[in-house]
């Protein structure tokens, strides 16, 4: 089973590692792959550059064996569209190995507005982690196809190459790429929010309206 976690990761912060690790050990796999998008098509442009936010990110899980990360979108370029990553992927595993693919109800809420969203339950599995907020609206596509494709059983993701998706409540940290940018640039502490060597380094680069030195205090 081949599991990605896509995202902006902007920046990358513990609830996203915290999350992945959490389903690393409820799915029974060895690693799973976070994917930073270059160009988010549903969001306005990230605070921090492709190639900041993928040095953060490998800074963060570079001593978690369990969680790597996959520019593939990155090299890629243009806007990242969920449906091409997955077809690339395919390509790769070939048709019997199921892929997996993590997303956030908030972020589910709107996937018919999705580039071509109608193929994604083709190509992979979807785990969808519950989000604080209204939940779907009843009568929605989305709705829809949680009803017609939603399954309880971890184990058929296992079974199958594609077409279920699964529901689950990770304990979550009550972290926000938002809330910590808003720190960042108002000069707050962000310490315990993000991993000390992504702090760092945001520092160095100063990224976020950083100055310097303010994660010590």
């Amino acid at each position: 089973m081949h599991i990605i976690y896509g995202g902006t990761f902007d920046p990358i912060h513990n609830g996203h590692l915290r999350v992945a690790i959490e389903l690393r050990e409820m799915l029974g796999v060895n690693r799973i792959d976070l994917v930073p998008c270059h160009i988010p098509p549903h969001r306005g442009d990230p605070g921090g550059s492709s190639e900041h936010r993928l040095e953060l990110l490998k800074l963060a899980v570079a001593e978690e064996p369990g969680l790597g990360v996959d520019d593939r979108e990155l090299v890629r370029g243009g806007s990242s569209y969920t449906a091409d990553t997955l077809r690339h992927l395919r390509d790769e595993l070939g048709p019997d190995e199921p892929l997996v693919m993590v997303l956030g109800t908030d972020s589910f809420s709107g996937f018919d507005r999705w580039q071509e969203w109608s193929v994604i339950p083709e190509l992979a599995h979807i785990i969808l982690v519950s989000r604080p907020g209204p939940g779907l609206a009843p009568d929605s596509m989305p709705s829809r196809l949680l009803s017609e494709r939603w399954v309880s059983d971890i184990a058929l993701l296992h079974t199958a190459p594609a077409g279920c998706i699964l529901e689950v409540e990770p304990p979550l940290l009550d972290i926000s790429a938002t809330g910590i940018r808003e720190r960042l640039v108002t000069g707050r502490s962000a310490r315990y929010l993000v991993p000390d060597a992504v702090l760092a380094r945001i520092d160095e680069l100063g990224l976020y309206g950083r100055n310097g030195n303010e994660h010590r205090g």
